[in-house]
């Protein structure tokens, strides 16, 4: 599709077909052209960045999802640009087209792909990857017009006036850029706290192909037939109704789909600066599940021996000041204040929304036996790798309990870096314990491991073990398409000196679940899994 052309002689004729017939001035009708470029790209680069976004939340791994998206993109524009050359000769009416068909593919990919991974995403079998699949589509498609649009606007605007390829080029291109910074910015600072996803990207397609359709219907309408000037009115009013119908239908549609992933149970659905939160059931015998970011966190039917599998051996020992990182929940506090002699209880919880459901859903509450009621327990909203680094005191916390997302998922993985170990190994009163929610072994061992020899580079000495018990249902990892759950968790107990022995405080309220006999043969399970040669998990370096 490269093809060679000879250089053209001074003084040779453009290959459009004559002087532009313009309602306004030149310098006017340029001035134009660079604000619709300026408008194209800031619509382009909100589309990636939607794509990106969505596939982050909705897939997991944000860093593989933006790989996959902006490469193919990127890819796909250098085509684009390719088969744009074959378009010049119209160019007017082509980039009418071309802008009706991204504002349309672009304004409405959001809802397409929420749409197949709600009520397709737990089929399995050849369709298991569907939303992937839909996710490399769009950024092809996508990509394809964005790169079609840069030719066939230099086109335009060397009808103008013609000057100077580099000059052209410097113009174009400036405008180009200006337009990207101002699209990147709006969409993470006003399209999401404002609009959201769904409505945000079709606000854009609106805006999209009012630009190109007002650009050719309005200053190029002379290079166009009548009828090309009333099919191009009519497709883009037929796009501007698409995404309007789609606007005013988005609140029933997003509860339409969330009731295909969650089912028809949903009691609290709330977008947070930091997440989605989602609380099913807990009314009328139905247990309780709380969501974050779609992967289960609690689940009403067997979060006891979760809690009691995470806590409880850490325990076992002084625990006068206990330190929980995450757990905003309260269940992992609910545990602590199960046994005697705790003071305090500091929990550290990025998001406030949480712990505010955790105070004040009934439900929620009366699982978590109403622990932010306790004088003792204190709450910080922070993330928890700068409130360790910034706030913690220096050997103060007889026990530090990680109740963290699972590794794996980017937003987390500086929450399981050696780094971290070593501000939370700070935080440690000499022979204080820390125990670590490292994620499913049978299922993600490899991970497990990592986070095990991770532990051990902070200069920890650790005990894994593994509790079976989780039931089948949505995935607690950080792959939010696999729709089944493990059934197991892992967990790291270490402490600064000896290898801490699995056991229980025998003071405590005891475990329903877990005995000496059973913490033994937890850590023989896990032992079973061991991967040995595996490197520590940095900052710099994440091996998640």
């Amino acid at each position: 599709m490269i093809e060679s052309h000879a250089p053209a002689p001074p003084g040779a004729p453009p290959p459009w077909p004559g002087p532009p017939r313009l309602p306004v001035r030149q310098g006017t009708g340029r001035f134009l052209v660079l604000a619709c470029v300026f408008v194209c790209a800031a619509c382009g680069l909100v589309y990636e960045l939607e794509l990106v976004a969505l596939a982050s939340y909705l897939i997991g791994d944000s860093v593989t999802q933006a790989s996959v998206v902006l490469s193919v993109m990127v890819f796909a524009m250098g085509i684009g640009s390719l088969v744009a050359k074959r378009l010049r000769w119209r160019a007017a009416a082509a980039f009418g087209v071309l802008e009706a068909l991204l504002a349309l593919v672009g304004g409405c990919s959001a809802m397409a792909l929420y749409a197949v991974f709600a009520w397709t995403g737990d089929w399995g079998g050849l369709w298991a990857s569907g939303p992937r699949w839909l996710l490399v589509a769009f950024s092809l498609a996508i990509g394809l017009l964005i790169g079609a649009e840069v030719p066939l606007l230099m086109e335009l605007i060397q009808r103008i006036r013609r000057q100077d390829a580099g000059g052209a080029v410097a113009d174009l291109f400036a405008a180009d850029y200006v337009g990207a910074l101002v699209g990147g910015l709006a969409f993470p600072f006003l399209l999401l706290p404002l609009l959201g996803q769904l409505t945000g990207v079709m606000l854009i397609g609106t805006v999209n192909a009012i630009a190109g359709g007002a650009l050719v219907l309005g200053l190029f309408r002379r290079d166009l037939t009548r009828r090309a000037r009333w099919l191009l009115l009519t497709a883009n009013l037929a796009v501007l109704g698409v995404l309007a119908t789609a606007a005013v239908l988005v609140d029933d549609f997003e509860r339409a789909a969330r009731e295909a992933v969650y089912g028809k149970d949903v009691r609290v659905a709330v977008q947070t600066g930091v997440q989605e939160v989602v609380l099913t059931g807990g009314t009328h015998g139905r247990p309780l599940d709380l969501f974050l970011d779609g992967r289960l966190r609690v689940s009403g039917r067997d979060e006891h021996r979760y809690h009691e599998a995470l806590v409880h051996p850490a325990m076992n020992g002084p625990h006068a000041r206990v330190l929980v990182l995450g757990g905003g929940d309260g269940l992992a506090a609910r545990e602590v204040l199960r046994h005697p002699g705790v003071r305090r209880v500091d929990v550290v919880e990025l998001d406030p929304v949480v712990v505010d459901l955790a105070r004040r859903d009934p439900a929620l509450s009366r699982l978590n036996g109403h622990v932010y009621g306790d004088p003792r327990v204190h709450v910080s909203t922070a993330d928890a790798f700068q409130w360790l680094r910034t706030a913690a005191p220096e050997s103060s916390y007889d026990v530090v309990i990680a109740d963290l997302p699972d590794p794996g998922i980017t937003a987390s993985t500086k929450l399981y870096s050696q780094e971290f170990y070593g501000l939370v190994r700070r935080a440690l009163t000499p022979g204080g314990r820390l125990v670590v929610h490292a994620g499913p072994v049978a299922s993600r061992s490899r991970v497990f491991w990592t986070v095990e020899t991770t532990v051990r580079a902070a200069g920890l000495h650790t005990t894994p073990y593994r509790v079976g018990g989780r039931d089948s249902g949505f995935a607690a990892g950080p792959d939010r398409t696999a729709t089944r759950a493990p059934r197991d968790w892992g967990f790291v107990l270490a402490s600064q000196g000896a290898r801490p022995e699995l056991g229980t405080d025998p003071r405590g309220a005891g475990s329903a679940s877990l005995g000496r006999k059973s913490l033994r043969a937890a850590a023989r399970a896990a032992e079973t899994t061991r991967i040995r040669g595996l490197a520590p998990s940095t900052l710099v370096h994440p091996r998640y």
